[in-house]
Formats: C-alpha cells, sequence, structure tokens
C-alpha cells in the first residue's frame, strides 16, 4: 500500500499503513494556522479489496460539525467525483472503499487545480469581449488575476464577483466555472442583454497559495483573508491588499463572494443586515436577488443559512459587510455545501462541481433583476 499527497492541493499525514482495515491518517494544519479539514491525496494497492480509512484527528479540525452526514469524494480519473461510505464516530472519521483499480485519489470535495484555473483564465481571455490583467503577485509569488467581461466604458453597472477567499471551498470556482460560461454563451439572451449595460469583474481565485498547499481557509501566511478587508496589507494579505485597491479605484454596484459552508446541507447567502448603512434600499435589493434565484434555480433556498446580524453588529473585517458598507449596495455571501443539498440530495455526487456550476449559470438571472432595481 501507498500514499501520498505530493501535488497540486495534496494534505494528508500517514500515521499507520500496514493493516488494511485501518489505514490510519491526519490532516495537516494550514501553515502558521489552526486551521485543517481540507484533505486530499492518492493511494495506490496491488490488492482488489475494500480498504478502511481513518482520519484520527478529525474531531480537532477547525469544523468537526461538519463531518456529521458528510460522504469523502473519491475518483478513479480525477474528472468524476464519487461519494463513497463515510462514518463519523465523534472522534475519527472513517471511510472504506472497495478498490477497483489500483490507484484511486480521495478528497474533502472535488479539488479544482491551479492547473485548471490558469486554463480557465487562458481559454476565456480568447473572447474578445473579456480582458485579462494581473493586480499583483501573492507571498509565494503566484498571479492574481481579474477578468474584465463586457464594455466598460459603455457599461451601466459593475457587477463584482470573487472566489475562494478560502482555498478548500472548490466549489465557489466551479460556480465561477459556469457562470462565465454562461456569461459568455452568445446564444444566451439573458447574457447577452445583461453585457449590452454591465461590466463585470471577476476575481476566480482569491487565494492561489492556499489553494495549492492543500489549505482548508488561510493563506501562505496562515491569515484568513474574509477577516482582512478593513486593513489588508502586502505583507501578510496581498491578495485582499490587491483586489480592494482595484475595487477603489472603479467602483462596483453589486457584489459576490462565493463560498462553500462544512456545515449546512443547503444553498443560501449572507447578506449585510448589520452593517451601519443598511436601509430600506439594501434590503429591497437582497430581497430580490433571492426571490430572483428562488424562482430561477431549485437548489438555492432562503429558510436554512446563517442568522442574520442584528444592527449595527456586523464584522466589517468579512469581504461581503466591508463591501456593502463602503459601496452602499448589495454584497452578498453566497455559500454551497460541502455535503449535498438536503433539498435535492444525490446519493451518488452529493454536491457537485457540475452543480455548482450550474448554479453559477442560473445567477445571472439574479443578478439582472437586481440590478434593475438600482
Amino acid at each position: 500500500m501507498y500514499i501520498t499527497d505530493n501535488f497540486d492541493s495534496g494534505n494528508i499525514r500517514v500515521i499507520a499503513l500496514q493493516d488494511p482495515q485501518d489505514i490510519q491518517l491526519e490532516i495537516k494544519h494550514d501553515n502558521q494556522s489552526e486551521f485543517f479539514q481540507w484533505f486530499h491525496f492518492r493511494f495506490e494497492a496491488e490488492q482488489a479489496q475494500s480498504y478502511q480509512f481513518h482520519i484520527i484527528n478529525a474531531s480537532q479540525s477547525a469544523y468537526p460539525q461538519g463531518w456529521q452526514g458528510y460522504q469523502v469524494v473519491a475518483s478513479y480519473d480525477r474528472q468524476q467525483w464519487f461519494r463513497i461510505d463515510t462514518d463519523y464516530d465523534g472522534e475519527q472519521l472513517k471511510f472504506s472503499l472497495a478498490l477497483e483499480q489500483s490507484s484511486v485519489y480521495f478528497a474533502y470535495f472535488a479539488p479544482y487545480s491551479y492547473e485548471r484555473h490558469l486554463d480557465l483564465l487562458q481559454t476565456i481571455q480568447q473572447d474578445p469581449r473579456v480582458r485579462l490583467s494581473t493586480l499583483g503577485q501573492t507571498l509565494d509569488g503566484r498571479d492574481m488575476s481579474l477578468l474584465q467581461i463586457g464594455d466598460a466604458e459603455q457599461a451601466k453597472h459593475k457587477v463584482w464577483v470573487m472566489a475562494r477567499q478560502h482555498p478548500g471551498e472548490t466549489m465557489a470556482e466551479w460556480f465561477v466555472e459556469g457562470m462565465l460560461a454562461t456569461l459568455l454563451d452568445e446564444d444566451n439572451p439573458l447574457a447577452k442583454k445583461l453585457l449590452e449595460e454591465t461590466v463585470f469583474y471577476v476575481l476566480p481565485n482569491m487565494n492561489p497559495d492556499g489553494s495549492v498547499r492543500g489549505h482548508l481557509r488561510t493563506n501562505a501566511a496562515g491569515i484568513n483573508l474574509n477577516r482582512e478587508w478593513q486593513n489588508p496589507s502586502m505583507e501578510h494579505s496581498p491578495e485582499v491588499f490587491l483586489a480592494r485597491q482595484k475595487m477603489l479605484e472603479l467602483g462596483g454596484d453589486l457584489f459576490l463572494d462565493i463560498h462553500g459552508d462544512e456545515s449546512v446541507p443547503y444553498n443560501f447567502v449572507a447578506g449585510c443586515e448589520g452593517v451601519p448603512s443598511y436601509d430600506a434600499r439594501h434590503q429591497l435589493l437582497e430581497e430580490t436577488f433571492k426571490q430572483a434565484y428562488m424562482a430561477i434555480s431549485p437548489d438555492f433556498q432562503d429558510q436554512h443559512g446563517y442568522a442574520k446580524n442584528k444592527p449595527g453588529e456586523a464584522n466589517l473585517k468579512i469581504g461581503a459587510a466591508w463591501l456593502g458598507e463602503q459601496f452602499k449596495t448589495l454584497s452578498y455571501t453566497i455559500e454551497m455545501p460541502f455535503k449535498d443539498n438536503a433539498d435535492l440530495p444525490d446519493e451518488d455526487y452529493g454536491w457537485s462541481p457540475e452543480r455548482a456550476m450550474q448554479l453559477g449559470a442560473d445567477v445571472l438571472f439574479p443578478i439582472k433583476q437586481s440590478l434593475a432595481r438600482l
């Protein structure tokens, strides 16, 4: 038997690898951080039999409640990721698989590789309506890439979409890929109409260092980027510093920050009810967005999610809250599950890249409806 995590976004530590029914593993911490939950590794064995894996530090992870009802994803070809039998006993995460081929990959959620990220950027920029620019570099020297879609000179509205402030939330970049494919579909009348009057600014991966390092929540320096928006720095959080600087330069009318939630098995949004400037106009924009999203997507709902902040109690270190207050407009965090959508469960695949991409495609309708209220 053999296990490795020596690849893009790999994360696992082998503790014991002798007994096929008791393979003991640990998830590594994010660098210089107490956070850990993301795992991704390759397992290889000669015999086609059942193997059982035990992540022995699961109860010490960042969100142990997220293991309840969760199923590990596996893939033989790194293209299709399926769910496997998983159990959490309050201490260890246990999962098993009857091996059909000699090598298989396991992960917390279907990975979105850095190579796929680069391919997305280069493919998208082939469209004449797209401009790719580099805002600067991360601590590990990777590019902070911004996509501009549409004519900034003619546009009435500016929409910002960013994903993967928390790098382990890979469903966020799958969402963005689906959104971009639909937005640039020349046969899609909604997309064509949007681009007549709207320019989109898209940051597909806000945390490329953490993504490659196999982090759950932080950048190369162990910083949670989604707590840096009031006072980012090039020394500790250049990703936020660069994005924020460009947003302040260009302005914006609608902001979406795409995430994944470990515990809540639903798709939902978190708004800006607690920011100081929240008013009836802001509420109208939020309600318009939610109602339109529910109308277009059966995968979206507004019954389950985070408790709303009381007036004046929003944490302005968080991206969506800071942006909503700074620009006095609609700013939503969109959350997707690591588990499955309990409203429309899929036994084989759970919440998946394909469903995240569809949710991203569907977001154009609530964006259009909300902009009409401005």
